[in-house]
């Protein structure tokens, strides 16, 4: 996965009608400027340090950092810009959509001398995950080799795992399949650390669960719609769901505060989408369906309202965001 994915995104810009799918900031700007006024009143909450910085974890095309900033910068908050990002192709993009931003590999690179005020919008998913599957023979990590014919497939390795198993389910029946990210922890836990010494805010908004589930969660994406995983390798975005619940645990314990999880539909509601949304058609009635297809599409129970859930950080001291 973590190979597929890094040769997908170094080639292509893949979001928008013509590429594999659409991000929530691309379908209306209300996203993004919501977003961005939620880190704004936050760090006016905490005083407003000066030193304060805006850092986004895998931009898109930097639609959300262009509307955040616009929206900050209308409460009085006008942060350096860090932008987080491996893919050449997508730098270009959120070059012209963020001039002056300052570009990163990772989050090893972000300043550590002021508040952090952080968004990763659909960051997460694309990390690989690791699965562990319930054998005959006990636990094993779920594999990908090669059948007779030389094509990719799912098996299970031969190394014991047992030890790996959360607590309560060691004794699951045989298919069981249990999914864990390494790598979405070790950005929480960075992400956590830097909040404890640093100060400041960050959000996730995902796809993804509140509660800790069994069963598999990978899925590939190919022109808006799911094709199988193994069909066409790099030339498919491979995402899973976000297990919220257990990145939760793992910022606590790196000492950031959990001030809130929950679903966007009702994060966005809380933050006032109608009336942005009501805002907006009243300066162009002739858009305004156009604002209500928005609305059900980024709010909506069956559309991302509840699928996509939001889970806010905050350091020791800073206040709990809004919306929950």
């Amino acid at each position: 996965m973590g190979e597929a994915n890094a040769l997908y995104y170094a080639a292509r810009d893949p979001l928008g009608a013509a590429g594999d799918f659409v991000t929530a900031p691309e379908i209306s700007q209300m996203f993004g400027e919501l977003l961005g006024l939620w880190l704004a009143d936050a760090w006016h909450r905490a005083g407003a340090p000066d030193n304060a910085f805006y850092a986004e974890l895998g931009p898109g095309r930097g639609t959300l950092a262009a509307d955040a900033l616009r929206a900050m910068a209308g409460a009085g908050l006008h942060p350096p810009v860090h932008l987080v990002e491996g893919s050449p192709a997508l730098r270009k993009v959120q070059a012209a959509a963020v001039p002056g931003a300052r570009f990163h590999d990772d989050l090893a690179g972000l300043p550590d001398d002021g508040p952090l005020l952080l968004l990763a919008n659909e960051f997460l998913d694309a990390l690989p995950v690791q699965q562990m599957v319930r054998t005959a023979d006990g636990w094993r990590e779920r594999m990908v080799g090669l059948d007779e014919g030389g094509a990719f497939r799912f098996e299970a390795g031969t190394r014991p795992m047992d030890t790996a198993i959360p607590a309560g389910h060691a004794d699951a029946p045989e298919g069981t399949i249990i999914e864990t990210c390494p790598g979405a922890a070790a950005v929480i836990e960075e992400v956590a650390l830097r909040l404890v010494r640093q100060g400041g805010v960050a959000l996730f908004v995902d796809y993804g669960h509140l509660r800790f589930r069994t069963g598999s969660t990978l899925q590939a994406v190919r022109a808006h719609r799911k094709v199988a995983v193994f069909d066409t390798p790099a030339e498919a975005d491979l995402t899973a769901h976000v297990d919220f619940a257990t990145l939760a645990d793992v910022a606590r314990a790196a000492g950031a505060r959990v001030s809130g999880m929950t679903e966007q539909g009702a994060f966005l509601q809380a933050l006032g989408l109608e009336a942005r949304a009501a805002q907006l058609s009243a300066r162009s009635p002739a858009r305004a369906g156009e604002q209500a297809a928005a609305v059900d599409r980024l709010a909506g129970a069956e559309q991302m309202g509840t699928l996509f859930k939001v889970m806010a950080l905050a350091a020791p001291g800073w206040p709990d965001g809004a919306g929950f």
